[in-house]
């Protein structure tokens, strides 16, 4: 398949910044969320094959790819509005969506935030507390690294945003895991196997949610950009209820093993 894909920008107007957002397919609308510090780009991958089935948005963060960072704090809450009024702004009553590490928190403070917006979620590399969540070795650096973005943010703007985007790992976002109870969409929560989010972090996170089931793929943190292929069918059997025929699933995989022998 085709991995090479043309991202055309769009903006909803969300007050004090416009919110970037790209469209692909047709069908059902599954809204993209990405993580911390990149933009809607890193799916672009995954989007070939997810864009067959459903309508793909893609949507960049308030202070992330092409959207504007806007005045005041850079937070899960604003990011979480922003996103209402996307959908507002696409005439999105409800979405499917799929949100990975700080995008698939997003997804939790949306889904909580607005539950009768959400139809199915998909969880990647999420989490809902820093500190006992990620790998020592990952979430430790973060907080001197904060510091020293802060120290220089006198600077420039430039400097300001990248604490500000950066700091959003360094502090939780006010979900606690006994919260996720509250979600009552069918969840799929997909890692790798060396994520760098703790296995038993996400195993409690799957005890948590009422409807949730847990897929482990072989990778680490972004494996929807090592194994896209295997990653979009682990998708897209949950989305779709039922497996991909066999024929597309092995000519799928087989794309996965030739892009990893490059």
């Amino acid at each position: 398949m085709q991995n090479s894909i043309q991202f055309d920008t769009h903006y909803i107007d969300c007050g004090d910044a416009c919110i970037a957002y790209y469209t692909f397919g047709e069908g059902e609308p599954l809204v993209l969320l990405h993580g911390n510090g990149e933009g809607s780009e890193y799916f672009a991958k995954c989007i070939p094959y997810l864009s067959r089935f459903y309508r793909v948005i893609a949507v960049d963060s308030r202070g992330h790819g092409k959207s504007e960072r806007g005045e005041g704090k850079l937070n899960f809450d604003r990011m979480a509005e922003d996103l209402r009024m996307v959908f507002d702004g696409l005439g999105l009553e409800k979405a499917h969506v799929l949100g990975f590490s700080d995008g698939g928190n997003l997804a939790i403070k949306f889904t909580l935030l607005y539950p009768q917006r959400v139809d199915k979620l998909i969880l990647n590399g999420a989490n809902v507390s820093m500190l006992r969540g990620v790998v020592p070795w990952v979430q430790l650096p973060v907080y001197p690294a904060v510091g020293l973005l802060t120290a220089l943010s006198p600077l420039g703007q430039e400097w300001k945003n990248k604490r500000d985007v950066l700091a959003l790992m360094a502090h939780g976002y006010g979900v606690r895991l006994r919260d996720l109870q509250l979600i009552d969409q069918q969840t799929l929560v997909i890692v790798g196997d060396h994520d760098m989010i703790l296995e038993s972090h996400t195993r409690a996170m799957v005890r948590q949610l009422p409807r949730a089931q847990m897929a482990v793929l072989q990778g680490s943190h972004f494996i929807a950009a090592e194994s896209p292929a295997r990653f979009s069918l682990n998708c897209l059997r949950f989305l779709r209820g039922e497996p991909m025929p066999d024929e597309v699933a092995a000519e799928w995989f087989v794309e996965d093993e030739k892009a990893n022998h490059r």
